[in-house]
């Protein structure tokens, strides 16, 4: 595999199409082996499917592991001694987790990987920061949930943080006009999961009749949309809800999640989520998992040459979408753009925001 310094000498969005293939298909061949030799139980699944990694040619033809499977098997390819810290995802009360697995190369690794990628979308220093959430989730360090996670990895590009909420979930007001006092014409960084920034964030200032001056401020948010679709509020709204309390102007969703932690999926200015070079996304037809043509509905399946610790490099998502272009985005940056649509019916609830409201 790639050694880490030429890893991340890689611009986040610099590669063509055909480049980017190969680099792909090089490294995921190479942990797919890997991991066949250090995971007996992914070992098993690749022969149950007749796939021998050597034989590979495009990363394409990579049997994905379902997400759900790492709710039911412990799946890690280093020793008991060599593991750094457990993740675990969102889940509602009676529901399994996944648990994720890391050594300290792969949890340094994420970090590099996600700094590189904020950079792109931040710049290179680190702005002063508004957690749009409570310091109470802050718990455990080696054993968290993804939205301590996602708290904690964002949370490296700020400075001066305040967290928003109190214990009790309420808006510090005096605490975030404070800040601004102190940061008045700043750019300043937000960060926060999608619904808990709507109801805590957006809704609290509505009832209160409160406005605050974030003009100069970037808002990132992600971690499901559930809750928000079931109240008819969609991206357009969310954001023009945000710019009318807030006057803030730059809001941008991401994708990710705990099985591919470090690998982020940032929307651009033109509203599409970007694939950075380490990773890649590709929609497979529900009926026969083929690969489904730019523009068709399908199951999300995302892949990372991050994860070195547990196969987890391969995945099949639990949601829909469609892919918008490569290439091609008005913004400059190359690789795939896409859309998430949401969950499949039936699937569990698992998003950080929607987890939340369901455990209130």
């Amino acid at each position: 595999m790639i050694d880490e310094a030429a890893l991340l000498a890689i611009p986040p969005y610099g590669l063509l199409r055909e480049e980017k293939h190969a680099f792909l298909t090089r490294e995921l061949r190479a942990l797919t082996e890997s991991h066949a030799l250090r995971c007996p139980a992914y070992a098993a699944m690749l022969a149950a499917t007749g796939t021998v990694p050597a034989a590979i040619t495009a990363w394409e033809d990579l049997p994905p592991l379902p997400v759900r499977l790492f709710k039911e098997f412990t799946l890690t390819s280093v020793p008991d001694e060599a593991l750094y810290k457990t993740i675990t995802s969102s889940g509602t009360t009676g529901q399994q987790v996944s648990r994720i697995y890391l050594d300290r190369e792969t949890s340094a690794l994420q970090s590099k990987v996600l700094a590189k990628i904020m950079e792109n979308t931040l710049g290179g220093s680190r702005l002063p920061m508004i957690i749009l959430d409570t310091s109470a989730v802050i718990q455990n360090r080696a054993l968290f949930s993804a939205r301590g996670a996602g708290i904690i990895g964002f949370g490296l590009f700020g400075r001066d943080k305040i967290y928003a909420l109190d214990a009790d979930m309420r808006l510090d007001l005096e605490g975030i006009r404070a800040f601004l006092a102190r940061h008045g014409g700043e750019p300043i960084f937000l960060f926060g999961f999608t619904y808990m920034v709507w109801q805590h964030f957006y809704a609290e200032l509505r009832r209160l009749g409160e406005t605050l001056d974030l003009r100069n401020g970037i808002l990132l948010h992600g971690g499901g949309w559930k809750k928000l679709a079931d109240q008819a509020v969609d991206h357009a709204q969310f954001n023009r809800a945000l710019r009318e309390v807030c006057g803030i102007r730059r809001v941008l969703d991401y994708y990710g999640m705990v099985e591919q932690t470090g690998t982020v999926y940032v929307e651009c200015e033109h509203g599409r989520l970007h694939a950075p070079v380490w990773a890649d996304v590709l929609i497979r037809r529900p009926g026969d998992f083929s690969v489904a043509a730019q523009g068709e509905t399908g199951l999300i399946e995302v892949v990372s040459i991050l994860p070195r610790s547990y196969p987890g490099h391969a995945l099949l998502t639990e949601d829909e979408g469609r892919l918008l272009g490569e290439d091609d985005c008005p913004c400059g940056r190359k690789g795939k753009t896409f859309e998430v649509l949401g969950r499949v019916k039936r699937a569990e609830t698992r998003g950080c925001s929607d987890t939340y409201e369901q455990k209130r």
